[in-house]
């Protein structure tokens, strides 16, 4: 009597499916072998005819079906394959008791990495910290409460199938929105937005409103962003004391220390950007700020600078500072010379970076209603004093079927998505008035994508090469239309956002436009793992690599290179182990050319080509991109003055360079010699922190 039914692990009974144990034979045999012919379907059959017999009037269970596995490879003589397989299923049960031991019921089969990310997180827990819920659980949650929204402008509105469409991109790992929507949906904190901008005044008494909110908004999750350029200059009168002010970089780590404290209630560390104009007085001090590490550690840094001051770099002409309590020109300096020490500066410690403000401005959507002085924590949402921005990121990995973009199922993600993040503004929770009124003017949204390094290696492009510049821009300009027309169908239903009067949608001749902003390319972090894919359009930081996760070092090896290898037939356990000494397979004979062309990794492609990639983004970009141009340890100043031109010139919003080593802190550790405060030590392997994505190397990055 043929077998209908199988007892899973969790005691469910469910239907039985043959095709699960030739899959499961076939990549043992991959393991082992690559190409199997019908092998696996033979030995899958033989496996089949033997449950028919042994459980003739009973229900199997997943154990019994490997017992049977395992025995047929065996009687067959294919001793190797059912080694393989005897390993997965070890592994496998290794995980399983991990996740065991984090108290979570994983009904999604995610990464242990994953699961470690979430339980640590996002999943909901009682006052005991007993996990309350599953993965699945924790996108019901989210997608219920997104959904509700609906009913707001249609009483009749079908909320149960929008719930539904969330939940499905969700728990397929299609998108997946930033953290604070995922942690606090359907939750009594409520607060879903994670970019915030928020204006310091030059009084005491604004400084401290703002220190406020900033606390405010990293006990509910969020990533603050400020300019300090209107703050007086250190040595500058106060006249209601009749003292001297103490400057924009000594108010900054106050700000660092609170967020020290606050640590974004107690599941996120607390990030900031702080930005000083090139033209303030008080410039040299901020550029140097972080030279002595230990110094403004919540803070990302950057420099906002000026066509002006590019240009006289350009021509070797001095620029004026400017004192912005009564706009006197107090110095002037050679631009050339302050250029050099920003790029010196970057190429020490990672920071400064810099910000492009006219660039910035002449894309804002909303001239009318005010200038653009600040970027949130990673730079890819510059927003208005008081404005946030919810984020949400598709997952392009996911988007290629049989070598080729899923066009169709592309554009569904982004309309689900657009309608989702609309929503998430109108369920959100703000932390203060000012703040709800702001980005409920403007309605911004930033839609951007994760997984761009596998989708290239998965349609056979190198990452560094004119083809994947290409694609960069057909794949953006793509989801951007997409993204616009759903904003607009929106705005036709829901009306515009109200700064919409005035604003350059209306100039373009747009009739409606639901939200000021719809895209923005954010460092994914540790939504890409939980999405187990590479963060944002970053490339593959390491192809193998070791990541500590709950006080043990597991090696993990990238899923797609994992699959080619097996249907290649070139993959090994010593070939893995070899590639995560190095994260690199370039000059390993035992990889073919064409799959070392593929997988490069972010310390092997040169720098322009990082920056390229960055502007072949922004050109379909309406608010920022967040990315990392990542430099080998012996990249040189000249590199990064080039680099910092480069993206100017290619029209960036910003740009942000890191030199692998130039801290002795940092999260991502290659294996060899390594130097750090403490002398040299060696390590065998590439390590990575269990969330580490690939992102921010200095690990100041609240996504």
């Amino acid at each position: 009597m043929p077998i209908s039914l199988i007892r899973k692990r969790d005691g469910r009974i469910v239907e039985f499916d043959p095709n699960k144990i030739t899959s499961a034979i076939h990549k043992a045999i991959q393991a082992v072998k690559g190409e199997d012919g019908d092998l696996a379907a033979r030995l899958s059959a033989q496996v089949v005819s033997i449950l028919e017999e042994r459980f003739k009037d009973k229900i199997p269970s997943v154990e019994d079906v490997q017992d049977v596995v395992e025995q047929v490879l065996i009687k067959n003589g294919y001793d190797a394959i059912a080694k393989a397989y005897i390993l997965y299923r070890h592994q496998r049960t290794e995980i399983r008791e991990k996740k065991k031991l984090l108290g979570v019921s994983d009904d999604l089969k995610l990464s242990l990495n994953a699961i470690t990310v979430l339980e640590r997180r996002y999943l909901l827990k009682d006052e005991t910290g007993r996990v309350l819920e599953t993965p699945s659980q924790m996108f019901r949650r989210v997608a219920r409460a997104i959904a509700r929204v609906d009913a707001l402008y249609d009483s009749s509105a079908n909320t149960e199938t929008t719930e539904e469409e969330f939940y499905r991109v969700m728990a397929n790992l299609e998108f997946l929105p930033n953290s604070p929507t995922l942690m606090n949906a359907g939750t009594d904190i409520g607060q879903l937005s994670a970019c915030f901008v928020l204006p310091v005044g030059d009084s005491i008494e604004e400084i401290f409103d703002a220190l406020k909110y900033m606390a405010l908004i990293h006990k509910s999750g969020g990533g603050t962003g400020f300019s300090f350029s209107r703050l007086r200059p250190r040595g500058d009168v106060v006249r209601s004391t009749m003292g001297v002010a103490s400057g924009p970089v000594s108010f900054m780590k106050i700000f660092d220390v609170a967020t020290e404290v606050i640590k974004q209630g107690g599941r996120r560390r607390g990030a900031n950007m702080g930005i000083l104009r090139v033209d303030h007085p008080d410039i040299i001090e901020f550029i140097t700020a972080k030279e002595k590490e230990g110094v403004l550690t919540n803070f990302n840094i950057s420099v906002g600078v000026t066509d002006e001051f590019m240009e006289a770099v350009e021509n070797d002409k001095y620029y004026s500072l400017i004192n912005p309590r009564n706009g006197a020109v107090v110095r002037r300096l050679k631009a050339r010379a302050v250029f050099d020490l920003i790029a010196t500066a970057a190429w020490k410690t990672g920071d400064p970076g810099l910000i492009f403000l006219d660039e910035i401005n002449r894309r804002n959507p909303t001239p009318h209603v005010g200038i653009i002085e600040s970027t949130n924590p990673c730079g890819e949402v510059p927003l208005l004093p008081y404005e946030s921005c919810n984020l949400g990121s598709i997952n392009l990995s996911r988007m290629v079927r049989d070598g080729e973009i899923d066009w169709d199922k592309l554009r569904r993600t982004v309309r689900i998505a657009v309608h989702f993040l609309d929503n998430v503004i109108d369920a959100n929770k703000y932390p203060i008035p000012q703040i709800e009124n702001a980005t409920k003017a403007n309605r911004k949204i930033g839609l951007g994508v994760m997984g761009w390094a596998e989708m290239l290696i998965k349609l056979g492009i190198p990452y560094d090469s004119e083809e994947g510049i290409a694609m960069a821009e057909k794949v953006m300009a793509f989801i951007s239309e997409e993204a616009r027309k759903k904003s607009v169908e929106l705005g036709e239903e829901r009306g515009s956002f109200p700064n919409f009067p005035g604003s350059i949608w209306e100039k373009m001749g747009y009739k409606a436009m639901r939200n000021a902003t719809v895209t923005s390319i954010a460092p994914t972090g540790t939504i890409s793992i939980i999405a187990g894919t590479s963060s944002g359009i970053e490339p593959l930081f390491a192809v193998a690599f070791v990541r500590n996760v709950m006080g043990t070092q597991l090696l993990e090896i990238n899923p797609v290179f994992e699959q080619i290898a097996k249907e290649r037939g070139f993959y090994s356990t010593d070939l893995i182990s070899k590639i995560a000494k190095t994260g690199s397979v370039q000059g390993l004979s035992e990889v073919p050319s064409d799959i070392r062309r593929l997988f490069v990794t972010a310390l092997e492609i040169a720098p322009e080509w990082h920056v390229r990639m960055q502007a072949a983004f922004q050109k379909y970009t309406d608010n920022a991109v967040s990315k990392t141009v990542n430099l080998p340890h012996e990249a040189t100043i000249e590199d990064v003055r080039r680099i910092f031109m480069m993206a100017w010139k290619l029209k960036c919003k910003g740009i942000t360079v890191y030199r692998y080593g130039s801290r002795s802190e940092q999260v991502l550790v290659v294996g060899g010699l390594q130097t750090s405060s403490t002398g040299i030590s060696t390590t065998p392997y590439v390590q990575a922190p269990g969330e580490y994505a690939g992102e921010c190397p200095t690990g100041v990055c609240p996504y």
